[in-house]
């Protein structure tokens, strides 16, 4: 049986009213079009649905048996249409970030402050990852966008948009302050007791290709789970790290942190945006997206 929505929200409205005249009202139509609907629904399904009364129309069983099902698709429908209008006013929706702890800290968190204020309905999760984890939960459709460091490996399935660079330097404690007096190469720094992020992490293999080409192995005596635990491990000298220079804007989280001179400079590395090609962005998604690329412009206009 071929029948129109239309005519079973018509229907619903005649229910739920109880009046013809009430239902044209929100339905913005006249009663006219609506008995005409209510009469070619009937002829259609082959059973009366309504009777009139003294007050408007009551449903008959057939018309009540119908209702309770036609009410729950009907509100369904309306609710999805509601979700999706708060949807583009921004007025609801998640989006989910995959973030690298360096991204997070060095990009991330004034834009999402920004991003909230503007849009406080949208909830904003983020799971912090490494890189390779980070695009790995953004390919399995765990997060809508992922914002991550270089060295990443490319895939055809991921866009990969670069926000800005940013540079590392080493750092030392008080019990290494003799170290500050003359610039050290990398070799020097293998003589050192070293503090770096674990083997699965794409900054140790930033930092193995680094001591690499100045035919060096790279031999942490520490390997920290998370970039933030280098600079505490560094304070209480256990020995020397490498930090985003970002890093050192808070005086009291540098308190007893000093910054070493080196004959080799640091290559600068890379904020990227990464998002899966296959997987299309929510609006709200988007929205962060547009954000987090003009940030870019941004930097590179300072």
């Amino acid at each position: 049986m071929n029948v129109s929505y239309e005519y079973y929200r018509v229907f619903y409205y005649v229910a739920k009213c109880g009046n013809i005249t009430q239902a044209a009202k929100m339905l913005e139509s006249n009663q006219p079009n609506v008995t005409r609907v209510i009469k070619t629904l009937e002829q259609n399904l082959g059973c009366a649905l309504f009777v009139r009364s003294h007050n408007g129309v009551i449903l008959t069983p057939e018309g009540d048996k119908l209702y309770a099902h036609v009410k729950i698709a009907v509100e369904n429908i309306l609710a999805g249409e509601e979700e999706l209008a708060h949807s583009k006013g921004l007025q609801k929706g998640i989006v989910s970030i995959a973030a690298s702890e360096v991204a997070l800290r060095c990009l991330l968190l004034p834009i999402l402050n920004r991003y909230r204020r503007m849009y406080p309905g949208v909830q904003v999760k983020i799971s912090n990852h490494s890189t390779p984890q980070a695009i790995l939960a953004l390919q399995d459709g765990l997060a809508d966008i992922a914002v991550v460091t270089t060295p990443l490996d490319s895939s055809d399935k991921i866009h990969v948009a670069k926000i800005r660079e940013f540079k590392e330097c080493a750092v030392c404690g008080d019990a290494y302050a003799s170290l500050l007096e003359t610039p050290l190469s990398f070799s020097d720094m293998t003589k050192i007791p070293l503090i770096c992020l674990s083997t699965s992490t794409k900054t140790y293999a930033f930092y193995t290709e680094l001591f690499t080409r100045h035919g060096l192995a790279i031999r942490p005596d520490i390997e920290a789970a998370t970039a933030d635990q280098i600079l505490p491990m560094v304070r209480n000298n256990l020995g020397i790290g490498f930090v985003p220079e970002d890093f050192l804007s808070d005086t009291n989280e540098n308190t007893g942190i000093h910054r070493l001179k080196l004959v080799q400079e640091i290559p600068p590395r890379s904020i990227c945006l990464i998002k899966n090609k296959e997987l299309p962005l929510s609006i709200a998604a988007k929205e962060l997206e547009k954000m987090i690329l003009h940030s870019g412009n941004s930097f590179k206009n300072e």
